[in-house]
């Protein structure tokens, strides 16, 4: 590991330990989870001046009107995606952000593609992710709600901001089986699962959340 990724103070092994900890009290139990948020540097996905507070429990401004989601959400999206299948083939993610989410999901299944409208957070992302020596993710300059339909369909999908109502074409790229994550609302929003199965689609609401909402275009 860079002498960079260790940390010191408020971003050190010590402060991980510490969120890691937090995490289990919330109910987060997947060992491997818990195993990659522990060794990822969650502060060099943010600006260094928000840096000490990057393993605090909470959400931080990543620049463009986005935000880096709190550990919390990050542990509980991906391990609500990793229950019915551990061994995931192909995941995509709608909404690159700072790449936190991406990073800790490439260290638990075997491809992630990840789109993203803002191609300044795509570009920081992408060398992000070439510093920690990852090369499993594919990245996309896209309107999110298209989802990537040349390299569907795909075993989960995680949505890290807030559509009104889910996009028809994100349920068309899941697998049968597969499991999408998402939070859908307006001002009162929710975290769902829903799983493509043989008579249809199933859903599941696992709590109230808060997410950035998702918008159309490309930046």
């Amino acid at each position: 590991m860079k002498p960079e990724h260790r940390g010191i103070g408020m971003t050190s092994q010590r402060t991980r330990e510490r969120m890691i900890k937090r995490l289990q009290e919330q109910g987060i139990a997947d060992t491997r989870v818990l195993d990659v948020m522990r060794t990822m540097p969650r502060h060099i996905f943010v600006d260094e001046a928000l840096a000490s507070r990057s393993y605090e429990d909470t959400a931080l401004p990543i620049g463009y009107g986005q935000t880096i989601s709190q550990p919390y959400i990050v542990a509980r999206m991906t391990e609500i995606l990793l229950e019915v299948d551990n061994t995931l083939d192909k995941v995509l993610e709608v909404g690159t952000g700072s790449g936190y989410q991406t990073a800790v999901l490439a260290k638990l299944v075997r491809s992630v593609y990840s789109v993203e409208r803002i191609r300044p957070l795509m570009d920081s992302a992408r060398r992000r992710f070439q510093e920690l020596n990852l090369y499993n993710i594919m990245l996309h300059h896209s309107d999110g709600s298209w989802g990537w339909e040349e390299h569907a369909p795909y075993d989960g999908i995680i949505v890290t901001a807030a559509p009104a109502q889910i996009p028809e074409s994100l349920l068309e790229q899941l697998t049968m089986g597969g499991r999408l994550v998402t939070p859908v609302g307006g001002q009162q929003q929710q975290l769902i699962v829903i799983t493509k199965t043989s008579a249809g689609f199933e859903q599941q609401v696992v709590k109230q959340v808060t997410f950035v909402p998702m918008l159309s275009g490309l930046e």
